[in-house]
Parts: C-alpha cells; sequence; structure tokens
C-alpha cells in the first residue's frame, strides 16, 4: 500500500481564533431553560405541625443532633412526646414508601427528642423572663403548652390554669405509660417552666374563675380546655356498678387509684383511641377484653398500629355489633351486655364513612363483669359565653381568634376530638396570633406548597434499603405491666434511618447536574451550584439526572 504523503501547502486554510470557546455564547440557542426550585418534601407537607421533616433528617444524617433537634423545636416543641403517640401521616406520604418503605420518620423525631431532653435541655440558657404583657392560658394539655412554649420563646409571661393538681391534660393522664412514660411528658413540662412559665393548679374554669376574672388582670386569654366530655351510649343501665367512662378510667389507672368494681371480664365499647388504650390497660390489669365496635376494622378511627398492637396481646375485636342495653343483677352489677347486629350501608355520614345499620332479630348477650365507655368525647360548651359557642366546641378561625376580644382559643376545644399534633400545632398558631395582637408581630407567612410526588423522582440513583425495626418488648411480657413497648433508635439506628430520605425537591449536592451537563454550564459556588446561562441550551439533562427534582425547566418566553 502506497503510503500517503501531504504536505502543508495541501491543507485547505482554517480560520484561527485567538479567543477560547468561551466566545461561542451557545446559549442563545435554547428554547428552554433550567432552574434550581426547591419544592416541598411531602413529609413536610403531611406532618399537621408542617415540621421541616427534610431538614433534620439531612442534619441527622451528618450526626448534628443538636441542631436536628432545635429545628423541629421551631415548629414543635415537644418531638419526644409527638414521636411516641403521632400517627405520623408524614410516613404516610413519604415517597419513598412507593419505592419500598416509608423512612420511619417518627423514630428519628422520637431519637432527637429524646436526644434534646438528656443532652441538650440541661445545658441550654434561658435569659430571664422581662415582660410588659401577660397572657392567661387554660388547660395544660398539648395546646396550651404549646402557645405557652412560642409566646414565652418570645418574651410574653404566660400563667397556665390547671383544674388538675399536675400538668400535661391528656398527656398526663389519657395516654397510657406503656405509649407515653409520664417521665417523658415531666421532662417537657420542666423546659415550658425552665422558659418561666407559671402554674396554678386545682382552679377550674366556670367553677373558680371566670373569663371576665381573668380579662381584668391579663393582656389576652387562650382557651385550651380540650374535650372532656364524655359521650354516653343512651342505653338502659349505665348507671350499673362496673360501668366506667374511658378518660375517667384511663385517668384513674395512670393516678394509681382504686377502681371499685373492676372484674376481669372487660367489654370496651368504641373503635377509636381512647377506646384501644382502655382495652390494652385493662389487659395490664388481668382482665380478659373484648372490643365491641359497631362498624369494620377498616372504619376504626384508633391509630392502626395500635389496633395491630391490642390483637397481637390478644384483646379480641367483636365487629359490626352495637350495644343496646347493659345486663346488670339484682345488686346493681354488670353481668354482661345485650347487643345487636350491624350492616353498614351505602349513605355516608359526616366522618366521611358509610352509616352502620341493626340488622332486625339479631340480638345475642356477650358476657361480661365491667363496661367501659369510650365513643367520644365533647367540648364543655355550658362554662362558655355564648358568643363563642359554635357547632362542635368554641368557634374560632385557623389562628385561634374567636369573636370576643382577648379571648383566643385552640386544640380539641375548636376542633372536636383531634389528635396531639393537631393540638400542638393550633397551639404554635394561636401564639403567633397572640402576639401580633399584642406587640404586632408579623404573622407567618401563609405555606406555599410545591409538593414532590414520586412520579417526580429519578430513582435510578436509589437503592433498595429496609426500613429500620424499632425494639419491641415482647408481647408475653406486656401483661401485669406498663412497661414501655417501643425503644428508642440508638445513634447509628438513627442515622441509618436518616440516610433513606430521599429529600425529595431538596438539593443534597449529589453533583448529577454538574457531572452530567454536557456544556459544562454548572458551576460549583459556595456549596451549591450556578448555572451559565450564556452557554446553557436548554438540554434538560441536568433536570432529567436529578433524583429529587430540584431542577425545574421552563420556557424561554417565561423569564
Amino acid at each position: 500500500m502506497k503510503k500517503l504523503e501531504l504536505k502543508v501547502s495541501d491543507y485547505p486554510e482554517l480560520a484561527i481564533s485567538w479567543e477560547t470557546t468561551l466566545v461561542n455564547k451557545t446559549g442563545t440557542w435554547r428554547t428552554f431553560y433550567p432552574q434550581y426550585v426547591e419544592k416541598t418534601p411531602p413529609c413536610n407537607y403531611y406532618c399537621p405541625a408542617n415540621e421541616p421533616v427534610q431538614k433534620y433528617l439531612a442534619l441527622t444524617l451528618k450526626g448534628k443532633f443538636e441542631e436536628a433537634y432545635l429545628t423541629i423545636l421551631e415548629k414543635n416543641p415537644f418531638p419526644a412526646i409527638t414521636g411516641r403517640v403521632c400517627y405520623h401521616p408524614c410516613e404516610t406520604g413519604c415517597n419513598r414508601g412507593n419505592f419500598d418503605e416509608s423512612v420511619a420518620i417518627h423514630a428519628v423525631e422520637r431519637f432527637l427528642g429524646d436526644y434534646g431532653l438528656n443532652f441538650v435541655e440541661p445545658k441550654r440558657k434561658v435569659e430571664k423572663l422581662k415582660s410588659d404583657k401577660k397572657v392567661a392560658i387554660i388547660g395544660s394539655g398539648p395546646s396550651g403548652l404549646s402557645c405557652a412554649y412560642y409566646l414565652l420563646k418570645n418574651g410574653i409571661g404566660v400563667t397556665i390554669f390547671e383544674r388538675e393538681s399536675f400538668a400535661g391534660g391528656i398527656l398526663a393522664y389519657g395516654i397510657p405509660n406503656y405509649r407515653l412514660p409520664k417521665e417523658i411528658v415531666k421532662k417537657e413540662i420542666e423546659k415550658i417552666l425552665k422558659m418561666g412559665a407559671k402554674f396554678i393548679f386545682e382552679k377550674e374554669l366556670g367553677k373558680d374563675f371566670s373569663l371576665n376574672d381573668l380579662e381584668k388582670e391579663y393582656d389576652a386569654l387562650f382557651l385550651a380546655i380540650g374535650a372532656q366530655v364524655e359521650q354516653e351510649l343512651g342505653i338502659p343501665n349505665e348507671d350499673a356498678k362496673g360501668v366506667f367512662l374511658g378518660l375517667n378510667f384511663l385517668k384513674a389507672v395512670n393516678l394509681k387509684r382504686k377502681l371499685q368494681y373492676f372484674g376481669k371480664n372487660v367489654l370496651v365499647i368504641g373503635g377509636g383511641n381512647t377506646a384501644i388504650d382502655c382495652a390494652r390497660v385493662a389487659l395490664r390489669k388481668g382482665a380478659k377484653v373484648k372490643i365491641i365496635y359497631r362498624r369494620t376494622k377498616e372504619e376504626m378511627p384508633a391509630v392502626k398500629e395500635e389496633v395491630e398492637e391490642a390483637i397481637k396481646e390478644g384483646i379480641e375485636i367483636i365487629f359490626l355489633t352495637a350495644p343496646v342495653k347493659i345486663i346488670k343483677d339484682k345488686k346493681g352489677k354488670v353481668k354482661g351486655l345485650e347487643c345487636i347486629k350491624m350492616k353498614l350501608s351505602e349513605e355516608v355520614d359526616e366522618s366521611g364513612r358509610r352509616k352502620p345499620l341493626p340488622i332486625k332479630n339479631s340480638n345475642f348477650i356477650i358476657k361480661g363483669d365491667t363496661i367501659i365507655k369510650a365513643i367520644g368525647e365533647q367540648v364543655a360548651v355550658d362554662i362558655l359565653p355564648k358568643e363563642i359557642i359554635g357547632k362542635r366546641g368554641i368557634l374560632a378561625d385557623e389562628w385561634g381568634k374567636t369573636n370576643l376580644e382577648k379571648i383566643f382559643a385552640g386544640g380539641d376545644c375548636v376542633t372536636g376530638p383531634k389528635t396531639v399534633v393537631e393540638a400542638i400545632a393550633y397551639g404554635r398558631k394561636a401564639a403567633f396570633l397572640i402576639l401580633h395582637y399584642l406587640k404586632n408581630y408579623e404573622l407567618p407567612k401563609k405555606d406555599v406548597f410545591n409538593l414532590v410526588n414520586y412520579e417526580n423522582l429519578n430513582t435510578y440513583y436509589f437503592e433498595k434499603e429496609k426500613r429500620v425495626e424499632e425494639d419491641k418488648l415482647p408481647v408475653n411480657k406486656r401483661k401485669g405491666n406498663f412497661k414501655e413497648i417501643v425503644s428508642t433508635l440508638n445513634n447509628h439506628e438513627a442515622q441509618a434511618e436518616a440516610s433513606r430520605c430521599f429529600s425529595c425537591g431538596v438539593c443534597n449536592n449529589c453533583d448529577n447536574c454538574y457531572v452530567f451537563c454536557p456544556d459544562l454550564a454548572i458551576l460549583k459556588k459556595n456549596g451549591s451550584y450556578e448555572i451559565l446561562y450564556d452557554y446553557c441550551k436548554g438540554c434538560g439533562v441536568c433536570a432529567h439526572e436529578c433524583p429529587r427534582n430540584v431542577i425545574s425547566m421552563f420556557f424561554e418566553g417565561e423569564k
């Protein structure tokens, strides 16, 4: 093969640039342009308190436990409590649940809450409260305590009136120790005391003082009286010996009071959290327990995990059954319950569930010597001014504003029976409205949510990983005691679980955009990224390769 020989003169003339390729601003070619737009992770969105979940998970992953704990306190002052008792809707919304299993957010929150109580709070210095304004809070449950925390944090003096001889409300007497140890509640309340809160115990609204009395002394009032009036069944013989109201029963057990006529065969009526708690408490007191519920398992309003734990412990649930009459002996003592079978109609009630209807001639008797009624609670409206009474309790807006000057309200007394975390969230919002009222503080801006759905993520970069399993007290060791069932994660477990977070909608500097940009139009700058729009052709590779949907593409004409 003949060797080809070329001379310089054989080459065509070429244009030679004395500039770098940066002179060619190829950005003028594009139709679409990318932009970093941080969005809302579904965990933040679905949390009733709108906790910055993604943020504190990221800090936990880095081992910055104190900073993570303080981050939670921005929206929820009691993570050691909510980490134990919250029904964690954040996990229901977690995008990871569509990939393998949702992140155990409640377990990490609990870890951080305990870490804060044990290692952060003892060393935290609180400035002496100097305030020319003072607020009276009636009720020391989750809503009242939450409101107190954020008022104190912003320099407002607080006095909390409590009808019991101890603080905490439903947290102290309505939730069993195996779910929420009272030592945890005590430590959380000490946090409020340290900040300067004053408590006045054994003083009840409508009995020992009126709202008018408080208005004369305080600049604002916050009603956090909860929903404490328990509903009756409306059937014969409810006054029989051995019949208890749910919250009264739980209070007596938590305060170690004697239960007269408490027997060995307990029938609990209801399907909510109070009913499940009553059943599991009765079991620990040595009774054989059955729950009577008029709908099916799917309609039970109780937290699903609690229902499953009750079944594991040996509690029988009789579904589609309603009480008709309490049967008592000649001495007036309970000896059984007459019931009727139910069926679900196609008609839906106010709760959004199908209405249960009785089946004719289906009556039968269940033997038992103790009956616990736990079918719901109402607000004691008879002690309130008529101007603020609404359909479910106190009439107030989402910030706690009522129709009366100086009077605010929040929690279950406004919404009806809800959850601890919802009451906490209401208390916080009311605190900021009171601050606005007293000191003209600017109200927090209403959250605007730009939600990231699972379909928006690029899951190619994630590996399937098993969710952490919290250690639990074996079922055979739960009877006869109230030891806490679930254990707190250790540091390593908390970090491992935090690492499973997709960080939906929030950049975590993975470098995908930087690596894959074909135009080298993305620079690293001050811990984040910058797009050089002069050279970005708008190909969209960065947006496609972003695992977390942080980069969005926009039409050039939208600039």
